[in-house]
């Protein structure tokens, strides 16, 4: 059941990072959420971003489990309270790494230790691709696409 996945972006490391963990990079890719954390070893994190309503909200949440910038980032990762009423028992995790191949950056995305019958996980499984590539097209176009919404 682990989501795993590679791709090669035409991008430093440092680039590619700072758009998982900046405001301006965060708000590109995550559907206009800012990532709030201190980064340090069991820290909470919180994705905040609009609601259709307009409101704010938290859609996603966890704590930092590793942290190294520029090369790694895993973290426990549970939906919002707003999504699902159990949010606090539906944990995964992911783990994203960076490394330098040539003069581009491979990405490696694993989100695992998924609960069994975890009612995210077909969601999640269409929504990571969507994500990596608003990531690639951003760093190397500093655009993201338009999927219609």
């Amino acid at each position: 059941m682990d989501l795993t996945y590679e791709i090669y972006i035409a991008a430093k490391p440092e680039d590619v990072w700072n758009i998982f963990v900046k405001p301006e990079g965060t708000k590109a890719i995550f559907f206009g959420c800012i990532l709030e954390s201190t980064f340090e070893i069991g820290a909470r994190y919180e994705y905040i971003g609009p609601c259709e309503d307009g409101t704010e909200t938290v859609h996603v949440y966890g704590n930092i489990l590793a942290f190294e910038p520029y090369k790694m980032m895993s973290y426990t990762e549970h939906p919002g309270p707003l999504y699902r009423e159990n949010h606090a028992e539906l944990e995964t995790r992911v783990t994203l790494k960076l490394e330098t191949v040539g003069d581009c950056t491979k990405l490696t995305l694993i989100n695992d230790q998924w609960p069994e019958n975890h009612p995210s996980y077909e969601n999640t499984k269409s929504t990571w691709p969507m994500i990596l590539s608003n990531v690639k097209t951003f760093a190397e176009t500093g655009k993201t696409l338009n999927f219609g919404w």
